[in-house]
This record gives C-alpha cells, structure tokens and sequence, in this order.
C-alpha cells in the first residue's frame, strides 16, 4: 500500500458525514460545508439525467476554477459513473482537469479493473460503491485493488438486483448481512472501515438516530448523507454518553497509575481489550 493511499484511509476513517450534492446544484457546495459536513460529495450520476451530464461538468469545472482563482477551494469528492460507461471516460477526463479532487466515490463497482483504472488515470484514491450482487461477492478481489481506501453500498440498488422487499425485517436483516461483509472484508486488507448507506427519509430523526447507532456499533466509518439536516443529527448521535466517557475515563486513568493489566472498577473487570475500547472511545 502505498503512502498516499495509506494516508487517505486514515483521512477517511475520521469523516463521518459524507454529503450529496447534486452536480446540477452547485451553488449547494458551499451550503453543504456550511452544514458541518466532513466530507462533501458531489454526485455526477444518478443525481442527473443524461441530457444534463455535460452541462453539470461544465458547471462542475467552472465552479473550481473560479474556487481556485480565490484561494477558497474546498477539496470535494466526486460520484462518477459506471466505469465502461458512455459517461464514465467524460467523468474521468473532467477529474483529470481538476487535479485537487479529494477522490472518486466509482458507482456500481463490480472487478479490481474498474477500481485501478479510475485510480491509474486520475491518480486519486478511489471509494467503491458496491450496488449489485455481482459486485458484493466480488469484494474480496476489489478489496487488493491499488488505490481502493474504503467500500461504501447503495442499498436500494442491492435490494433490486437482489429482490429483497425494502422496508421489511428480511430488509434489515439483509442490509446487517452486507454491512458485516464489507466490515470483516475491510479489517483484513487494511482499508478505512466502510461507509454506510443513505437513510432516505432525511425528516426522520429518531430512526436516522437509531442507524447512527446501528452502523457505529458495528464498527463502520461514517455514513453517506442527502440533505443536510441529516448531519447535525449523526454526529449528535455519535457523541459519547456521560456514563461511557466517564468509564473509559476511569480506566485509562487507573491503567496509567497502576500499570496493571487487571483491575476492577464498579464491580466490573477489566482487562486489555476494555482498555484498548476505552482508549478507542476516548480518542473518537
């Protein structure tokens, strides 16, 4: 792996928002950073119809060339379309004009191929977003590519390709199979742990709440965004509790004085890995 690449997945693993702005509302950038958002993705494919392709690029370019002009550019990534596509070589040839992208979000990644040739012509580093079956079981392979630094999914495309009813328990239960893949998948080649899918109904707080807890309990990264009211609302999610700061507080503190590698607080035992969560917790 090299530097860079390395570099970028330890970039990645702090991001926790990760918000869509269509490329035919650019004049959204600059509101979407104004929202707290930790990374900004501007989205060149399903957000726009064919017809209107070339003119978001256009825009797109526009947009940073007279960013640069003021010193005020913002690095975003940019949601490119299906590699082999018609669309997919202009998207290319747009990230070679505009050499400052953060990286590329690849749609409907599916082979190691599609994930190195992004990464060798525009020598960004590359998220796979993985949004058909043949692309969730080729995980393992995309997993090696150079230039890959995380997986993300598209849920709903999933559910279609793979005939899963959304908005129902066997849903849920597959959506939590995907996410464990794509978590034991990333550990075991190095990458920044996955990004998790929208949650669609960006008016439903408690329930974007409750997937906040889910994805991050689970040990995912961050989460990708649609509007920017669902910011706030995941990194509040995220905050630590009183209780568990003050525990891993408690921990780390009589681990440094005691140096023992067991000891009890409150009753309960405490041993290497409660300490290395609470050192987890602590620098989060």
């Amino acid at each position: 792996m090299d530097s860079l690449t390395n570099h970028k997945i330890n970039t990645i693993s702090q991001n926790k928002t990760w918000l869509f702005v269509p490329a035919t509302r650019i004049d959204r950038i600059d509101k979407a950073f104004a929202s707290g958002a930790d990374t900004v993705i501007v989205d060149l494919e399903d957000a726009v119809a064919k017809k209107d392709k070339a003119e978001a690029r256009e825009a797109l370019k526009n947009y940073y060339d007279d960013q640069n002009a003021k010193q005020t550019y913002q690095p975003i990534w940019l949601r490119i379309n299906k590699a082999g596509s018609e669309e997919f070589f202009k998207d290319i040839a747009l990230c070679q004009r505009m050499p400052n992208l953060a990286g590329v979000l690849l749609a409907k990644a599916e082979q190691v191929a599609d994930i190195e040739s992004v990464h060798q012509l525009t020598n960004l580093p590359v998220i796979a977003l993985i949004e058909s079956a043949i692309g969730l079981y080729q995980i393992d392979s995309m997993a090696k590519s150079v230039g890959l630094v995380a997986f993300s999914y598209g849920f709903l495309d999933l559910c279609n390709d793979l005939q899963v009813q959304v908005g129902t328990p066997s849903a849920e239960i597959v959506a939590n199979q995907i996410r464990y893949q794509l978590i034991l998948t990333s550990k075991v080649h190095q990458l920044s742990p996955p990004i998790d899918t929208i949650y669609p109904d960006f008016k439903d707080e408690s329930g974007l709440s409750n997937r906040v807890n889910l994805w991050s309990q689970m040990g995912m990264a961050g989460m990708l965004c649609i509007h920017p009211k669902q910011v706030e609302i995941v990194h509040q999610a995220l905050q630590l509790t009183d209780r568990e700061l003050a525990f891993a507080t408690r921990v780390i503190e009589k681990y440094e004085k005691s140096g023992q590698a067991v000891f009890e607080i409150d009753g309960e035992m405490v041993d290497a890995p409660v300490i290395a969560r609470s050192r987890q917790l602590l620098d989060r």
